[in-house]
């Protein structure tokens, strides 16, 4: 299954009234080319139309606006103008769409990127079914969320903790990029597969409740439930007592990436076909966009499309909340992100990196035997251009700059910077150094422009620390407390320099590189001697009794840090 659904909520919380709680099933999960196995291959034979699966996604309610807002492709709209005929098929258990790939039923599979490279060794066993990822129609930006248990503060801290998850769905890449950052591995931690996503027994929502989980990855309603609203969860109404969002995609905005991918027989003998419904999908993101973006409380238009999307993704067209709530938590990749996705060496975000991030893992967790590179269809991405506006690019700073700095002078004051971190790493200097070339600091520039890349709604600080030892001279010396204020002062001066450069070296990397981060997301501070590594002793900081600790104190510490409670900081596109 995959990310649905607002309205399921409040099955949820129906369910979880009943007086006696079954205890959620696990499974133990087999490769898809074994679940497949006996699914023979079929040729695809065109009727009138061509089964086209969406799946309960706010990037999918532009494929019915393209669709004519109907199952059927309607005269007039996008689809038909292109001389394109789709039926639509809302299809959530992915296996079965694997099945009716295979099989013959559509040449199309809908997924993530994970759920793609999950099924691609049991579909290139037969040449003409190897899949071609064609489309990259939108990223995760708030509808998934990892939800923890008291005691877990950090990625780091799941290490030897159990998480529930399902199997075959959204969230299993999602897993294994949350642990690889955080330095672990699924060997760190134990995994719990549940068979459905929610609203049973046998959902992650449901395992959670259950005293030996840890953590479970859920769609955000289940993660609200869990979580009193998002806060801290109180024990009441279906919540866990101290359970919260370690980290949403609103924060992890580049992970979960959502794409079509179509048979290599089907490409090869209706390539022109594929590319107009590419084509016809980014022309429908952006109508959709902008049908958005207008007063939509005025428009029938806006109305119809949305009762349409709610009738044909949640059986019911009176879920129009349901379905707005779904298009939130999505941001459509538009033509120039298909460009990034599938054609730029350089993005770090792309198929070909995700790909070599995601099967390492699968083989690691026995999902996948071995690597098999996703093929793209190599579009002429100045051809499909034609005709779009191209007005949904994203420019300009994500984040509040003054906002921001209020957030971390207030952490700094309360000592909380490390509250809602997510990952850090620290990088070292020489005394006296104040310049940092990409020879000595690559490794570490390029895991920042990873971490920036991929949380695009965290906080990156960029904390500068001084060795204490010369203040402390000078304090055993019997120095004024005037002059000993000015040695902290220039401490903390230069800690901060230290920081811009690290700061604006990194940026400068990243943009030798082809990648353009946004300066926003970083936020320099400099700590001087005031948190040493070797910590502090009494009111001061504790002197270094080797040159190990002594230089350990010389560092800039990179911090991501999750702030979507404070709202106001982050601007989500």
């Amino acid at each position: 299954m995959t990310r649905p659904i607002r309205l399921l909520f409040t099955a949820v919380i129906l369910l979880w009234v009943l007086p006696v709680m079954a205890a959620p099933r696990y499974i133990n999960p087999e490769p898809l080319s074994k679940i497949v196995a006996g699914t023979a291959v079929g040729e695809f034979k065109r009727d009138t139309h061509v089964q086209l699966p969406v799946i309960t996604w706010g990037g999918d309610i532009a494929t019915i606006l393209a669709n004519g807002g109907e199952a059927q492709t309607q005269p007039g709209s996008i689809f038909s103008k292109a001389k394109l005929n789709y039926q639509l098929v809302r299809e959530d258990i992915f296996s079965t769409q694997v099945k009716n790939y295979l099989s013959g039923k559509s040449p199309y599979l809908r997924g993530t990127a994970g759920m793609i490279n999950m099924a691609v060794e049991a579909l290139s066993q037969d040449p003409r079914t190897k899949p071609v990822v064609i489309y990259q129609m939108t990223w995760s930006t708030g509808g998934d969320a990892l939800v923890v248990k008291s005691g877990i503060s950090s990625a780091k801290n799941l290490k030897g903790k159990t998480i529930a998850l399902q199997a075959y769905g959204p969230h299993v890449d999602y897993m294994t990029k949350i642990l690889g950052d955080a330095g672990l591995t699924v060997n760190d931690v134990s995994l719990r597969w549940l068979p459905d996503l929610t609203g049973t027994d046998n959902s992650p929502m449901a395992a959670f409740q259950q005293d030996d989980v840890d953590a479970a990855f859920v769609i955000i309603p289940d993660a609200l439930t869990l979580t009193s609203g998002g806060a801290v969860g109180t024990g009441a109404e279906d919540s866990v007592r101290g359970a919260r969002v370690l980290l949403s995609t609103r924060t992890a905005n580049r992970i979960i990436a959502d794409v079509y991918a179509v048979r290599s027989d089907y490409l090869q003998s209706h390539r022109k076909e594929v590319q107009q419904l590419v084509h016809a999908l980014l022309k429908a993101g952006e109508e959709l966009q902008t049908l958005v973006a207008a007063k939509k409380s005025r428009s029938s238009d806006y109305r119809e499309l949305m009762s349409a999307a709610a009738l044909l993704l949640l059986d019911s067209e009176k879920a129009v909340a349901d379905v707005e709530g779904l298009y939130a938590d999505c941001e459509f990749s538009g033509w120039q992100g298909n460009v990034n996705f599938f054609e730029s060496p350089t993005f770090p975000r792309s198929l070909a990196r995700l790909t070599s991030e995601i099967q390492p893992a699968f083989i690691s967790l026995g999902l996948i035997g071995s690597q098999i590179p996703l093929q793209s269809a190599g579009w002429d991405y100045a051809q499909l251009r034609d005709g779009l506006s191209l007005n949904g690019s994203i420019s300009g700073p994500r984040f509040n700059q003054e906002e921001v700095a209020v957030v971390v002078a207030q952490k700094q004051r309360q000592g909380t910077l490390n509250e809602g971190e997510l990952f850090s790493f620290d990088i070292f200097f020489q005394p006296n150094q104040n310049s940092f070339s990409v020879d000595l600091y690559q490794d570490a520039f390029k895991k920042v422009v990873e971490y920036a890349s991929t949380y695009g709604g965290a906080l990156i600080t960029v904390e500068g620390h001084s060795d204490p030892l010369g203040y402390l001279r000078k304090k055993k010396s019997g120095e004024s407390p005037l002059v000993l204020g000015r040695i902290k002062q220039s401490a903390k001066n230069l800690s901060l320099s230290r920081s811009v450069a690290v700061r604006d070296s990194v940026i400068s990397y990243a943009l030798n590189n082809g990648i353009t981060l946004d300066q926003s997301q970083f936020a320099v501070i400099g700590h001087g001697i005031s948190k040493p590594k070797n910590g502090i002793c009494g009111s001061q900081p504790c002197a270094p009794k080797t040159e190990k600790a002594w230089r350990d104190n010389m560092r800039v510490e990179f911090r991501i840090l999750q702030i979507e409670a404070e709202s106001s900081v982050f601007n989500p596109l």
